[in-house]
């Protein structure tokens, strides 16, 4: 029987139940390895063989370490860590509160942080592990009224970085992705309820080179690379997935 790409290999997905999170839990899975979707939102559906809930809320150092706890006395290590748990505040400065400001970089900042920091030690058991966290093409530039959002993304981005520096030497990889337009209640939620929303959808669509925004298993796909040994040199980078939204110049469709 041939062995499955992942077989044996512990995977960690915070945001696990999300749109982006469902996808990308299922391919691990699929490629053998045993994966725990974490999130503070139960599945609605029964999940497949192999995936396991958790509860957790990334800003919260105890729910983190706690888990922590469970899946070193369940499974013995981490293999692979994705950091897919974030929100969206769609205001200018002007409109954020202090307590939005505080919140989103507690989700996207500092439960990347947090998450990375105790899965590290479950990491060198195995000598080698792959982190995988969730940057945005908003960290390179900017959407409107995603002031707070774009920061929480361009502090995301340096701090992959960082942790590719600190922990190469110890055979851990840290990579970040950089979605673009996702087709998830995320992206429904920035559409908004009102109005033509299909023109609006399709205007956004036609603005891609490739005329189509993403998919969650488009994500799952390169988490799935760089989860696996063919990115064995892969380490540092921010990996834009976008459709080539950003490979144009925007003035040229005007």
């Amino acid at each position: 029987m041939t062995k499955l790409p992942l077989e044996n290999r512990v995977a960690l997905v915070t945001g696990g139940t999300g749109g982006i999170g469902t996808a990308i839990c299922k391919r691990l899975a699929k490629e053998g390895a045993v994966v725990i979707a974490a999130d503070r939102h139960a599945p609605n559906v029964e999940l497949p063989e192999g995936i396991f809930f958790h509860d957790l809320d990334v800003t919260q150092e105890d729910s983190v370490t706690k888990l922590m706890d469970s899946v070193e006395y369940n499974q013995g290590q981490i293999d692979i860590l994705v950091n897919a748990a974030g929100i969206e505040i769609e205001k200018t400065i002007e409109d954020t509160s202090l307590d939005d400001w505080n919140r989103i970089f507690a989700v996207n900042v500092t439960g990347t942080f947090l998450v990375s920091k105790y899965a590290l030690p479950l990491m060198r058991k195995t000598g080698a592990g792959s982190i995988i966290n969730f940057g945005s093409y908003d960290g390179f530039i900017a959407d409107p009224q995603l002031a707070a959002y774009c920061a929480t993304k361009g502090a995301v981005h340096a701090l992959t970085r960082a942790m590719a520096c600190d922990h190469g030497p110890e055979n851990i990889r840290v990579n970040a992705i950089c979605p673009g337009y996702i087709d998830t209640p995320m992206l429904q939620s920035f559409f908004g309820d009102s109005g033509d929303i299909e023109s609006l959808q399709q205007a956004v669509r036609d603005v891609h080179p490739m005329r189509r925004y993403g998919t969650p298993d488009d994500i799952a796909g390169l988490v799935n690379w760089l989860a696996g040994d063919e990115a064995r040199y892969a380490s540092g980078q921010l990996w834009v997935l976008d459709g080539g939204l950003t490979a144009q110049v925007q003035q040229m469709r005007l």
